[in-house]
């Protein structure tokens, strides 16, 4: 199982993607994006959030926060059906050009908001959805959660090859999935993307190595998606977002991303928030410490203010 933890730590990618596309393709692909946004605009009733506002941030070109769900479908052999299997908030902040994705893990031990229970983090979207963990989150966090991004696990693989298959730069040789990596710039289409990002108990870097990985190959996306052959294939990239991503973005929003958000989404900090592993009733959880949770609160609130 643990192979398979995290693997969606790209679905940046898939934001930062979206934008490209509406700023390269959309004076010509009007209708086309317009279906993709319809099938995956999934607005959310929320009943317990205490800080999200209804300004509208997005619309007034003001830093926003916006939770990133990869979901566990139970695809690719998981028994986890229908929880979070990777989890980051990101604030972007148009002002200071600057995204910063903070990753929490999956078995972080916390309040359940709306659930009335502690429990790990990903249980919020089996037990009430996108909503519920927004409000999990936000009260955890401290800070408004304005927005949601969800993708299925299989959506990174699909997305992959709608570009064509990128090429990345490897610094470890080593085996995966049947899949040989060599020093050197390797070729990896949406199977293998996986293999590769994946891999974590043969690097000496372990989980660390891994995210590189995975930011190697998120960059690789949106390098290809820039490209003229990126563009020319626009159809597939719209495909593959609609059929694997659902958001409360709507497409004006969307929109105004494109135009006043590039420079933030083109500089992205990341950071993760960390905890201490410990046993309950037979569970394992992620318990962090209020030093660490207070480090990453600051962090996210100084990068929600204007100035």
């Amino acid at each position: 199982m643990a192979l398979w933890k995290k693997i969606l730590a790209t679905v940046i990618g898939v934001i930062i993607a979206v934008v490209i596309i509406v700023g390269g393709v959309f004076a010509f692909a009007y209708h086309d994006f317009s279906s993709t946004v319809e099938k995956t605009y999934k607005p959310v009733q929320r009943q317990n959030s205490i800080k999200a506002d209804s300004e509208n941030k997005i619309e007034n070109s003001q830093p926003f926060s916006i939770l990133l769900l990869g979901v566990d479908t139970g695809a690719l052999g998981r028994v986890e059906h229908g929880r979070s299997d990777s989890i980051m908030v990101a604030t972007v902040n148009p002002i200071k050009k600057q995204t910063t994705i903070v990753s929490v893990a999956r078995d972080t031990y916390m309040e359940i908001v709306g659930h009335n229970t502690q429990d790990k983090v990903n249980h919020a979207y089996a037990f009430g959805g996108a909503a519920m963990s927004m409000d999990t989150l936000e009260k955890y966090l401290d800070i408004p959660i304005n927005h949601y991004v969800a993708i299925n696990m299989g959506g990174i693989e699909q997305l992959v090859d709608a570009v064509g298959g990128v090429e990345v730069h490897n610094n470890l040789d080593f085996t995966n999935s049947n899949f040989h990596f060599p020093k050197g710039n390797v070729e990896l289409n949406g199977e293998k993307a996986l293999a590769y990002t994946r891999m974590r108990y043969e690097d000496p870097r372990g989980d660390y190595g891994r995210q590189e990985r995975q930011r190697a190959v998120v960059a690789a996306i949106g390098k290809k998606v820039m490209s003229i052959e990126g563009v020319t294939k626009y159809r597939d990239l719209l495909d593959a977002v609609s059929e694997n991503m659902q958001t409360d973005l709507n497409q004006d929003q969307i929109q105004k991303l494109a135009l006043d958000y590039r420079d933030a989404f083109s500089n992205v900090k990341t950071d993760q928030l960390q905890g201490t592993g410990f046993m309950q009733d037979g569970v394992s959880y992620q318990q962090v410490s209020p030093e660490e949770l207070q480090r990453v609160q600051l962090e996210l609130k100084t990068q929600l203010e204007p100035n």
